[in-house]
């Protein structure tokens, strides 16, 4: 099975934490060069020198706000001033603040929808020239199982998540014969500084502790606990991969099994 990324370029946005740094840590242990992505410099340095190089990866980081379009435009286009071939781009943004989609106003579903269908596509358009020219490209997003099963309270998510699926599969379809996939992870719970402030919102909603609810919720998921980080990552490392040249255009929950079927 060839899970070498040697000589390959990866984009791995909003990796300083959670899934996006278990991701680039994934992905430079398969020997790719990684960039991250991130809003603050002082963690994207800490970072970056954790980075395995034992094939002689070179590790970069790019300061960007995916709240402010023109920011992340900007920063993305002077990065590939430096660095014009990528190969592996992972779109990976937090998620807007729960509540019910009935109490969201529009501010909310535009703010949400431009962090992450309209910089997936800049980011989309920036780097695709060079797949193509590489014959070689993988679009990986991270987004959630809502995408299969809406997940009470987080609304206005549940809707722009599933924009983003959609936005992927048209990709698959249309850049396939390039030698470039596109697909969706999507993380149940998982163990992240997210899956606490959802603990947090349903604590105060159900009126009980955060533990009470946290061991309500792994009930539910046949693994009985919530997903690491780094299990996730693997999925999205491995459909970088050129083992994965086959995969495309899916939506694969990484959820300990509590997704139904669909």
């Amino acid at each position: 099975m060839n899970l070498d990324l040697t000589g390959k370029t990866a984009l791995v946005c909003g990796s300083t934490q959670g899934i996006g740094l278990a991701s680039a840590i994934e992905l430079a242990l398969l020997g790719a060069n990684v960039t991250l992505v991130a809003r603050n410099e002082d963690k994207l340095r800490e970072v970056v020198d954790t980075l395995d190089t034992s094939a002689g990866q070179l590790h970069r980081y790019v300061v960007a706000d995916f709240a402010d379009h023109e920011n992340v435009k900007d920063a993305i286009e002077n990065y590939l001033r430096l660095v014009p071939d990528v190969h592996i781009l992972i779109n990976n943004t937090g998620g807007p603040s729960g509540g019910p989609i009935i109490d969201a106003d529009t501010d909310q579903f535009l703010k949400t929808f431009q962090m992450h269908v309209i910089n997936n596509q800049f980011l989309a358009q920036a780097v695709v020239p060079s797949m193509k020219r590489a014959g070689y490209g993988r679009i990986v997003n991270i987004i959630s199982t809502s995408v299969k099963q809406p997940i009470v309270g987080l609304g206005v998510s549940n809707t722009i998540r599933g924009a983003v699926a959609s936005w992927s599969k048209t990709m698959s379809l249309e850049l396939g014969q390039f030698g470039i996939t596109s697909n969706n992870v999507l993380p149940g719970y998982t163990v992240t500084s997210r899956l606490d402030a959802v603990l947090d919102m349903r604590s105060k909603n159900a009126g009980k502790s955060k533990e009470e609810v946290a061991r309500e919720m792994q009930a539910a998921i046949p693994i009985r606990r919530f997903s690491e980080a780094q299990e996730v990552a693997a999925a999205v490392a491995f459909l970088c991969t050129p083992a994965a040249a086959s995969i495309s255009g899916i939506n694969l929950p990484v959820d300990g099994g509590r997704t139904e079927s669909l």
